[in-house]
């Protein structure tokens, strides 16, 4: 009985270790036609969907098989893809045309296009508001989209230039200011700036990711650094390395694992040991200019799109 008893605790030791020590690395491949630019990536967790920005175009696969299931064309320099699943819609973010195309999940189709500010980049859904948030690259503003009829509710006037940005499921939204190296507390309701708050010694925050329970930011900077922010005061709790040139940020509230994907090809995996104490973990190796990325909760896998030899493909990270 001893001795059984030693065996399972060694065995629950070692699933804890390997739960927090990686073991991350690229599993597959899954290369996509057609040449063209790329930026972010985004996932419908329920629909099994991953979309991904590719030149004028956003592919759409199948998560779980990898399988390209259909195209949401006519999207001139799409950065960023936003999905509002209990209204059945999407938006793109349209850099080239200052646009933004809703589409139809189910179809793809396109139902309408909405005019924004100058260069759209980042975008992102609010489901407090059921409003879409695009930020405008060139216009240093966010153009706040109401997701059930398609009509612009406002602009909000960041006073810089922004970068990602994410929502709390309360009413607020956080964006970074790369130029400027702030962080911005949004009331999306109100479409105000409620908060300018330094990142430093975090510089250039490019990419946001959270964890809403413990209201914790974590904010990759271009300072080949992390910043973990807390998200009603401002305050910059611990900062940690990472790799350089940092464009995404996910958060696994399962594994309580943070990821930072770096354009140099790699992924810096971080431990939430307690809201207030972090880990680095492992450096993941990708390819270069690997640096947008998306987290699949169900599995637990990362998908991040590059270029290789020409081939464009999508690179799937899991252990």
């Amino acid at each position: 009985m001893k001795t059984l008893f030693v065996l399972a605790l060694s065995l629950s030791l070692s699933a804890a270790s390997a739960q927090t020590t990686g073991g991350y690395h690229i599993t597959k491949k899954i290369p996509v036609a057609g040449q063209g630019s790329w930026d972010y990536l985004a996932i419908d967790e329920g629909a099994r969907r991953l979309y991904v920005s590719h030149g004028t175009q956003v592919e759409v696969l199948d998560v779980d098989s990898g399988a390209i299931v259909g195209k949401i064309e006519n999207t001139p320099g799409v950065h960023g893809i936003a999905i509002a699943p209990e209204l059945g819609r999407g938006f793109v973010s349209n850099g080239q045309s200052s646009t933004v195309t809703i589409f139809d999940l189910k179809t793809l189709k396109t139902i309408a296009e909405v005019p924004v500010g100058k260069k759209p980049d980042a975008i992102i859904y609010d489901s407090a508001t059921s409003r879409v948030f695009a930020f405008n690259g060139d216009s240093n503003s966010a153009t706040a989209i109401q997701t059930a009829d398609g009509k612009v509710a406002g602009t909000v006037d960041l006073g810089g230039g922004p970068e990602f940005a994410v929502a709390d499921g309360s009413g607020y939204v956080y964006d970074n200011l790369e130029d400027a190296s702030l962080l911005l507390k949004i009331n999306s309701r109100t479409l105000k700036v409620e908060q300018r708050w330094p990142t430093a010694p975090c510089a250039s925050p490019s990419s946001i990711a959270m964890d809403r329970p413990n209201r914790r930011l974590f904010i990759g900077c271009r300072s080949k650094v992390m910043a973990v922010m807390n998200a009603d005061t401002g305050q910059v709790i611990a900062t940690l390395p990472i790799g350089d040139h940092v464009d995404a940020t996910a958060f696994d509230p399962d594994s309580r694992l943070v990821f930072n994907s770096n354009g140099e090809g790699t992924v810096t995996v971080i431990h939430q040991d307690s809201p207030d104490k972090y880990s680095v973990v492992e450096n993941v190796k990708t390819l270069p200019k690997a640096k947008t990325m998306a987290l699949d909760p169900k599995t637990h896998r990362l998908f991040l799109s590059t270029a290789e030899a020409g081939q464009f493909e999508v690179l799937v990270v899991g252990r």
